[in-house]
């Protein structure tokens, strides 16, 4: 599903920063793949460029066969709302709409009607098991439940792909843990899903970790299940 291929990317600036530096990663549709990376290792440049919100300088990004390349605005934004589902550390809930409103969002800008986008906010506020928090405002709602609210929207468009960015990095281990079993719960429904992360706990709950140092791939962990999650069976990180 996702093809890439000798990828470079450099920030101009006084001094140029060559941040990705011959990129070469493939993953398969349904697969769960954590990337993981010091701060600065260039781990969130990676997922913006896989979800399409930056453009690389060299190399080739091949999306469900597509060149995904020096795209107009409008079509990125196509293939953003059809393909991918966003989850991100600051939740980026709208403080003055309540859950189901957040969640409705993305079908508003497909022009769903308010009926229908509705119903289906409460249909996957229901999946994430939020159904009694639908009317509350995000600052009446605690950290997990912002977060399960931001996993709500990621999915009402129905993704091929979600792709997480430090999806726990505001949220205590117990809540942490929970936050992943949800994720391992739509990867077996057959969902990709990629999460970038700092955390061992976090990563070790994905099939494969790509660990990434420097701007290049380190190496390609594959989770056979036989390492023991850093995270313990009450949900506090090891």
């Amino acid at each position: 599903m996702i093809h890439l291929t000798n990828i470079h990317k450099t920030y101009q600036g006084v001094q140029p920063l060559h941040v990705l530096k011959g990129i070469d990663l493939h993953i398969g549709k349904g697969e769960f793949v954590a990337i993981m990376g010091a701060s600065g290792s260039g781990k969130s440049t990676l997922l913006n460029i896989l979800g399409i919100l930056d453009d690389y300088d060299e190399g080739e990004y091949r999306l469900d066969g597509t060149l995904i390349r020096n795209l107009s605005e409008t079509k990125a934004a196509d293939y953003r709302n059809r393909m991918i589902g966003f989850i991100f550390q600051s939740f980026n809930l709208i403080s003055f709409k309540d859950a189901m409103e957040n969640v409705a969002l993305p079908l508003f800008y497909q022009g769903v009607s308010r009926k229908k986008r509705n119903q289906l906010a409460m249909d996957y506020l229901e999946k994430v098991g939020l159904t009694e928090w639908a009317h509350h405002l995000p600052n009446e709602l605690s950290g997990g439940q912002k977060q399960r609210v931001a996993i709500a929207r990621a999915l009402i468009t129905q993704p091929h792909i979600i792709l997480a960015d430090e999806p726990t990095g505001a949220l205590d281990s117990k809540t942490s843990l929970e936050v992943m079993q949800l994720l391992k719960k739509l990867h077996e429904q057959g969902m990709t899903i990629i999460v970038v992360t700092h955390e061992s706990g976090v990563a070790y709950q994905a099939e494969k970790i790509v660990h990434i140092k420097d701007g290049q791939i380190e190496s390609i962990e594959v989770n056979d299940g036989s390492k023991d999650s850093p995270f313990g069976m009450n949900g506090v990180m090891k």
